[in-house]
C-alpha cells in the first residue's frame, strides 16, 4: 500500500487516508458533494462516484446521507487509491453502504448500466495542461486517451432515466459539457463558482436530469471567499458543518 497520511474533512467528522506523494482531495470535492440535495433522495437510492480518487466526495456524502439508507459506489482507475478509499470507508463506519472498486471507464465493465439514481463526478480538468511528473496526479488531473465528452457519456450510461448527474469542472469546459448533455439530459442547473466577488468564475458545477426536457437555468453565484481571504458563511457551512448546498434554498425538483 502507498505511504499515506491520516487527514480529516468536515471539521474532523470524517477521517480520510491520502497518499503522502500523489493525488490529494481539494475543496472542490467537498463543494460538489454538497450539491446532492438530500430532499430528493429516497430510501434505497444508489449513488455512483466516478473518478473517486481518495474518496472525498463519497465520504462526505456518506456522512450527510448515513440515515437515508443509500448505497454508494466509488470507481477509480488507480488501485492504490481504491484500497485507501475502502480503508477510509471502514475507518468511518461506512463500509456497509459505501465501497470503492477499481475500474478503467474506457474499457468494458460488468457494472450494470442504467441502474444508478445519482452519478456524481469530478472529472480530470484538462487534456492539454502540462502533465505532472507524479503519475497519480497525472491520472487525476489530465485526460488519458479520453476526453470529457467520453467521460460524461459513461456517467449518463450508468444513470437510470430521470436520474441526476452532478459534476464540477473548469468554466471553459461548459460548452463541451452542454454538448455532451444535449438530447440526453435536461433540466440543467448551472452554478458558477467564484473565489471572490469581482473576479471571474473559474469553476462551474452542473446538475442535470437524464431523459428530462426541462429548461436550462443559471443559479445565483456561489462565492467561496470574502475579500480578506476567509471563507464565506456559505462555504463554511459546507466545509466545516457538512451542510448541503441547498439546505437553506429552494429544493430542486
Amino acid at each position: 500500500m502507498l505511504s499515506y497520511t491520516n487527514d480529516y474533512l468536515l471539521n474532523k467528522k470524517i477521517k480520510i487516508f491520502q497518499p503522502v506523494d500523489g493525488y490529494r482531495a481539494s475543496t472542490d470535492a467537498v463543494f460538489l458533494s454538497s450539491l446532492l440535495d438530500s430532499e430528493i433522495i429516497k430510501k434505497g437510492d444508489t449513488v455512483l462516484d466516478v473518478g473517486s480518487g481518495t474518496g472525498a466526495i463519497s465520504l462526505c456524502l456518506a456522512e450527510r446521507l448515513k440515515e437515508k439508507q443509500v448505497q454508494i459506489t466509488g470507481l477509480d482507475i488507480q488501485t492504490d487509491l481504491v484500497e485507501l478509499s475502502n480503508l477510509s470507508a471502514k475507518s468511518n463506519g461506512f463500509a456497509d453502504f459505501l465501497h470503492y472498486e477499481h475500474l478503467d471507464i474506457r474499457e468494458k465493465t460488468s457494472l450494470p448500466t442504467g441502474t444508478f439514481s445519482f452519478v456524481i463526478t469530478n472529472p480530470p480538468y484538462s487534456d492539454h495542461d502540462m502533465p505532472s511528473p507524479n503519475i497519480s496526479k497525472q491520472l487525476a488531473h489530465n485526460h488519458q486517451n479520453f476526453d470529457l465528452t467520453g467521460w460524461l457519456t459513461f456517467c449518463l450510461k450508468m444513470l437510470k432515466p430521470k436520474g441526476y448527474l452532478l459534476l464540477i469542472n473548469r468554466t471553459e469546459a461548459i460548452n463541451e459539457i452542454l454538448s455532451a448533455l444535449h438530447n440526453k439530459a435536461g433540466d440543467v442547473h448551472i452554478l458558477p463558482i467564484y473565489s471572490k466577488q469581482g473576479q471571474v468564475a473559474k469553476r462551474v458545477a452542473v446538475i442535470a436530469k437524464k431523459s428530462a426536457k426541462g429548461i436550462t437555468k443559471i443559479l445565483p453565484p456561489f462565492y467561496t471567499h470574502n475579500e480578506d481571504g476567509s471563507y464565506t458563511n456559505k462555504a463554511q457551512s459546507i466545509l466545516r458543518l457538512g451542510q448541503g448546498y441547498f439546505d437553506t434554498q429552494n429544493n430542486l425538483c
